[in-house]
């Protein structure tokens, strides 16, 4: 087994994070190098993993280095150690599928190996902690939905219909495979956030997106009402506030904030 690491600088990480994904659909370990220094770094057997001039490409000027190391043949144990479950405002619990479920907790099983993400990410579980603090209301809509946590997580919850939308093929089907594990109905489709015009709208709208997209969906509007309420994170604290104000002009206003170490999440709700 080969582990296989970039290194970038952290100011343009979250950039270089949307690339790799696109290279490695089975998710991305990030590993904090140094105060200026992110590593990003995927599992495989060789020929199973990006091409060196891929990743290069994909980090661009942000690249500090790349790294190959040979994997201990425990891999798959650590590799398991490494995914552990979440528990999100005494309300969800977000597992893997060989951890227990938790009594008295909403059960989300995610496989860390199908798609992009289990719930573990700052981003995603201020989005969740924002989630399980409303009240149900009708439908929901997830912009790029990856493994559908969110979207789960909100079926769960109760709200419905739920959609989830992705421009990756890979994210539509685990974020439906997903939603049959875990025994709720989710649509799963296909939607450019850049590039196809007003975005799907409900009630309530999750968007975990980096700050590129989340002005994307700001510019582009919605394809029909407002939301009520829109959550939005894959931010850093120090965009939240260009965020709110992109969103502003949709009749929205911050209602609340949340913050983990860099990363910070809004609930943005409808004025009046």
């Amino acid at each position: 087994m080969v582990r296989l690491a970039v290194r970038v600088h952290r100011a343009d990480a979250d950039l270089v994070l949307a690339e790799l994904l696109t290279l490695a659909p089975g998710g991305v370990e990030e590993v904090d190098v140094s105060p200026g220094v992110v590593e990003y770094a995927v599992y495989g057997a060789p020929g199973e993993l990006p091409e060196l001039p891929d990743l290069r490409a994909a980090a661009g000027a942000a690249l500090v280095e790349v790294v190959t190391t040979e994997v201990a043949d425990d891999w798959a144990d650590r590799w398991r150690a490494f995914h552990r479950p979440v528990e999100i405002a005494g309300r969800l619990f977000v597992r893997p599928p060989w951890e227990p479920a938790r009594d008295r907790l909403l059960d989300l099983v995610i496989d860390p190996g199908q798609a992009f993400g289990t719930g573990a990410h700052h981003t995603t579980r201020l989005c969740l902690e924002l989630l399980a603090g409303l009240e149900p209301g009708g439908p929901a809509v997830d912009l790029g939905c990856g493994s559908g946590v969110l979207a789960i997580a909100a079926a769960r919850l109760g709200w419905a219909p739920v959609l989830g939308v992705d421009h990756e093929v890979e994210s539509v089907r685990a974020t439906g495979e997903n939603a049959a594990v875990n025994a709720v109905e989710v649509e799963a489709r296909r939607f450019d956030l850049v590039r196809g015009g007003p975005v799907p709208t409900a009630p309530l709208v999750l968007a975990n997106l980096l700050r590129p997209l989340l002005l994307c969906v700001a510019r582009a509007g919605f394809a029909g009402p407002a939301p009520r309420t829109l959550i939005a994170s894959g931010l850093l604290a120090s965009e939240a506030d260009e965020i709110a104000a992109a969103f502003a002009r949709h009749g929205l206003a911050e209602a609340d904030r949340r913050l983990s170490g860099e990363w910070a999440a809004l609930r943005l709700a409808a004025i009046g």
